[in-house]
């Protein structure tokens, strides 16, 4: 129903709801420890972008587990019940594992706010449940991208696409995420570029409002005409994309659980496609300098491509069982079945 009288201070309350004071966040939902990338699959990814000299634009999920942080404090928190108790009210930050990468199908698109496409996904759904039956989860995405001027990090693309899957993540503001943005691209003296952030609060906030928009300058945010942005006591109608970054720092490990040597999904222009021949390849290796079968099985992109020949529901899960913990045997039966898929005689 129409409001056929107003006060002053209900106008402005109503009014305050499409204002937004731009402040900067000073440090991410990430926890202490970081972001710990996996280095071959990072190396894998940023080898295909010098394919292209990195002029081409690329994005893919990052797949691991949120850690708890271990502050060591625990005991000198018991002794003050008043700080275990202001502790236990405050949300405990979580660092970021990543173990491998899958790159959904895509398509480059210059001139695209994004510089591509995303394509649907087929195979969306299954490895999302695969990643689950191993104990991982979507932590984060990657994207790669040409060099840029000084300073200039995400474009406004960029940042909304990070808040947006930020939101998801975390399934809403209530709860924010510790999923991060990581950032591939090479500098002046051809190393390839790595860097990861977060997206703020106030950001996933205009993100949710739809108060965020591209336009001609990919350096800044374009605030929604319905809405007013306020920087430093005056209205503006963008917002540098850098007020809405958090730096994560990166770490480096090697998974323990997987490998990354299989040919990954939905790349163009590689010369090494996913193929039954590459996997008898790569299951050769077994046998060989201390490698096992399930070694050279747990390689994540493999794993996706086996479960083309396999039944997902009936299969799947016990592989990956095996793959998720050691200490789990993988059936002979299956290391014969998967040995004749790839063409492979005697060598599990």
């Amino acid at each position: 129903d129409m409001k056929m009288q107003w006060t002053l201070q209900e106008f402005t309350a109503m009014d305050d709801q499409y204002v937004f004071k731009v402040k900067r966040q000073e440090e991410s939902y990430v926890g202490k420890g970081g972001c710990s990338l996996d280095s071959p699959s990072v190396n894998d990814f940023q080898s295909y972008l010098r394919l292209f000299n990195f002029q081409r634009q690329r994005f893919g999920f990052l797949y691991g587990r949120f850690v708890d942080d271990d502050d060591g404090d625990g005991d000198a928190d018991a002794k003050d019940g008043k700080a275990a108790e202001a502790d236990s009210s405050t949300p405990k930050k979580q660092s970021v594992v990543v173990e491998a990468i899958y790159e959904p199908p895509q398509e480059a698109d210059p001139s695209s706010p994004e510089g591509f496409v995303a394509l649907d996904d087929p195979m969306e759904e299954r490895v999302e449940a695969m990643a689950a039956q191993m104990g991982l989860r979507r932590v984060g995405w990657v994207l790669g991208h040409p060099p840029r001027e000084d300073g200039f990090q995400l474009s406004a693309a960029e940042v909304i696409m990070a808040a947006e899957l930020q939101l998801e993540a975390g399934g809403g503001l209530d709860d924010p995420s510790p999923f991060v943005t990581v950032k591939v691209t090479v500098g002046d003296d051809g190393n390839a570029s790595v860097e990861a952030f977060q997206v703020s609060r106030q950001c996933m906030e205009m993100v949710a409002e739809e108060a965020l928009e591209t336009g001609p300058n990919p350096g800044f945010c374009y605030v929604n005409e319905t809405f007013t942005a306020i920087q430093e006591g005056k209205p503006s109608k963008t917002v540098e994309n850098n007020f809405f970054l958090c730096l994560v720092p990166i770490r480096q490990h090697t998974s323990e659980m997987l490998v990354s040597d299989f040919p990954k999904a939905n790349r163009d222009h590689d010369d090494r496609a996913q193929s039954k021949d590459e996997m008898k390849k790569q299951l050769s290796k077994s046998g060989r300098a201390g490698w096992t079968f399930i070694d050279v099985l747990s390689d994540f992109s493999l794993l996706v491509y086996l479960s083309q020949f396999l039944d997902a529901e009936a299969d799947m899960p016990k592989i990956l069982a095996s793959v998720a913990d050691r200490d789990v045997p993988l059936d002979d039966g299956y290391k014969i079945l998967i040995s004749s898929i790839a063409g492979l005689d005697g060598s599990y």
